[in-house]
């Protein structure tokens, strides 16, 4: 044991110090005085010393392939305040009983022993961390931990805003947030809880307090929120963030398919497509991301390619989990119960002989994405790492009940809409908000959405002869020719490869005749399949951008924005929908923008039906374009 102990003890020497001040925050170390040029030389003849003279690794913490783990992550429950489809099965999880689960005084001894034999950084994680009633206690004990640099959380965010001020003072100085989608409906899907608003109070809070990067992990799943990629990375622009990309990765019961993997280089791609200039940073060692940043932005984004590109070769990390067994691969299923040895009255050696023995059987690499599918491990729930995505949403979000904070009266709901437009404001982010109160005409009550406007954008009432103010009135120039028809009157996509690139907008609105019942039930929110607006607006929105895999003969466009605005007319009983798409490329948005005020109407369609047969889905069409050789247009 002396070899290890006179390691610890330069490498103490030889690090500079991380931890925080007394209050726990994270702080910058001052620079010192230059010093003399004898001084230098002295401390680079002792560094030289120090390093060929320092002791080896602890041999119970190395591997066969020499992997050196000083990171150690400890699962503090099983539990979760959410049910993310991601990582927890359809048919739920069995808990471990209280009893056989780690006790506090367990879990410190298990870090004293291996912070003791150079592990220098520990991550609580769960389940959900947060949730535990002594976990601030834990932090303050394991920051007096001589030799532990660097204490982190890995949190839903649910209880971090709450939280956060003691766990900093305690000692934590790293925090992960998971968040795989900014649209708030979207997120109440994929947890099956509310709490998109507390989320983003944790992000806030940790931002405020001084940490630096805040990382928020995101899982990227095809068909869920592959197409969000550009608006996490947008964040980055004005916020101290380090937005973790996940590629989706199998266990027990989250349904794994490939098919849904959104692989690293792909998302690389879409990325500098909007962002050519994005740069590659250099990666530090033992790290799991390929890190990257924008120029001029204050964060950053990385990668995590455990699927694509495994980075096993460097990997330092070990996982006890909230039972107390050991699992030195997150992929491995093999398992060793440190709380059956610790009851039974283990020393310290005994302990560190069985950790060594698992580590030293550690293999080279996980067995890949294929066959890991195939072998059986825990659900991520009972790990206790970044977060797996499950399944795709269903086939009809219809089914879907969006109503945040479970406010069902309109002054409640606005309320609500005020406060969320100045948490998001504060972040600097784009959210859903409602239209103008002077659309809201006498008479009933009316409900607004929009989504995503722009800061320079004044939201409009959508009436019969509304006009966009950007877009000069007048038809502009037709062909007499259909493009999409080769010389033999045979379908064909039209090449646009020589186009110039140019600014492209398009608005297209709907009609949705509801009737007076079902108008009734829309109006004051109270449809059994949910908020009918908010539902239509997110369909209108993925259908936009969808379009290309509807309709055969359409480029594929990457939309830069979609707007969808729904209002009600209660001298028609109706919905009037109105759907704008802007892009920069060689072709127009028209048909993304008709396709989404269609798909929100057929969506509004979807869910009255069961009240009311009699509804009719009428006038969709195009307003208003520009952009393009053919010139603008907009309907009289």
């Amino acid at each position: 044991m002396a070899a290890p102990s006179a390691f610890r003890m330069l490498r103490r020497l030889l690090k500079p110090p991380a931890r925080g001040c007394s209050s726990g925050a994270p702080v910058t170390q001052p620079r010192p005085a230059e010093p003399s040029r004898p001084a230098r030389e002295g401390q680079s003849t002792r560094l030289q010393f120090l390093q060929e003279h320092a002791a080896p690794f602890s041999a119970f913490l190395t591997d066969s392939f020499g992997r050196q783990h000083s990171y150690l992550r400890i699962s503090l429950t099983e539990k979760c305040n959410l049910r993310c489809r991601y990582c927890m099965p359809e048919e739920g999880v069995s808990l471990t009983p209280k009893s056989d689960l780690l006790t506090t005084e367990e879990i410190l001894t298990l870090a004293r022993l291996f912070v003791k034999e150079g592990v220098d950084k520990i991550r609580l994680t769960g389940g959900e961390p947060l949730i535990r009633p002594d976990v601030v206690d834990i932090v303050a004990q394991l920051h007096r931990l001589e030799g532990l640099r660097t204490i982190g959380v890995t949190t839903n965010g649910i209880n971090l805003a709450r939280l956060l001020p003691q766990l900093q003072q305690a000692g934590l100085n790293a925090v992960n947030i998971s968040l795989d989608t900014l649209v708030p409906a979207k997120f109440e899907f994929i947890v099956r809880r509310k709490g998109f608003h507390k989320v983003m109070e944790g992000v806030h809070k940790a931002i405020e307090l001084g940490y630096k990067p805040v990382k928020v992990n995101c899982v990227v799943m095809r068909g869920l929120n592959e197409d969000e990629l550009l608006d996490f990375v947008a964040l980055t622009e004005a916020l101290p963030l380090d937005v973790r990309f996940i590629e989706y990765m199998p266990f027990d019961g989250n349904k794994w398919n490939f098919r849904k993997m959104v692989s690293y280089k792909e998302m690389l791609d879409t990325i500098r497509q909007r962002w050519p200039g994005l740069e590659k940073l250099p990666e530090e060692d033992s790290s799991t991301a390929k890190a990257f940043k924008i120029p001029g932005f204050q964060g950053q984004v990385s990668f995590i390619t455990s699927m694509s590109e495994h980075f096993c070769g460097t990997c330092n990390r070990l996982r006890i989990t909230a039972d107390g067994n050991l699992k030195v691969c997150l992929f491995g299923n093999s398992e060793v119960s440190l709380r059956d040895h610790l009851r039974s009255g283990a020393s310290e050696e005994e302990l560190l002989r069985i950790i060594g023995a698992a580590v030293g059987r550690k293999k080279r690499q996980h067995a890949g994405m294929f066959n890991i599918a195939q072998m059986k491990n825990r659900p991520m729930i009972l790990i206790g790492s970044f977060l797996m995505l499950e399944d795709s949403p269903p086939a009809s979000w219809s089914t879907f009940f969006w109503d945040p904070l479970c406010v069902r009266n309109r002054s409640a709901r606005e309320n609500f809409s005020d406060k969320m437009a100045t948490l998001w404001k504060r972040l600097h982010v784009p959210m859903a908000l409602p239209l103008s109160r002077q659309c809201l005409g006498s008479g009933s009550p009316q409900r607004h959405y929009s989504y995503y406007p722009d800061s320079d954008t004044h939201s409009t009432c959508l009436s019969k002869g509304s006009q966009d103010p950007a877009v000069p009135p007048g038809p502009g120039p037709t062909s007499t020719q259909l493009t999409h028809v080769d010389s033999e009157g045979r379908a064909a996509m039209v090449d646009v490869g020589g186009k110039p690139d140019t600014e492209r907008v398009a608005v297209a609105s709907a009609v949705v005749l509801l009737g007076p019942v079902a108008f009734k039930l829309v109006q004051q929110n109270q449809l059994k399949k949910g908020d009918a607006l908010a539902v239509a607006q997110l369909a209108g929105v993925q259908a936009a951008k969808l379009t290309s895999q509807l309709i055969p003969l359409c480029h594929q466009v990457v939309l830069s924005h979609v707007q969808v605005q729904l209002e009600l007319d209660s001298t028609r009983h109706a919905v009037l929908i109105q759907a704008s798409c802007r892009a920069r490329g060689p072709t127009g948005v028209e048909m993304e923008a008709l396709t989404s005020a269609a798909m929100a109407a057929l969506t509004l369609y979807d869910m009255c039906k069961a009240v009311s047969r009699d509804i009719v889905v009428a006038e969709v069409k195009l307003i208003s374009k520009t952009g393009g050789q053919r010139g603008d247009f907009h309907r009289a």
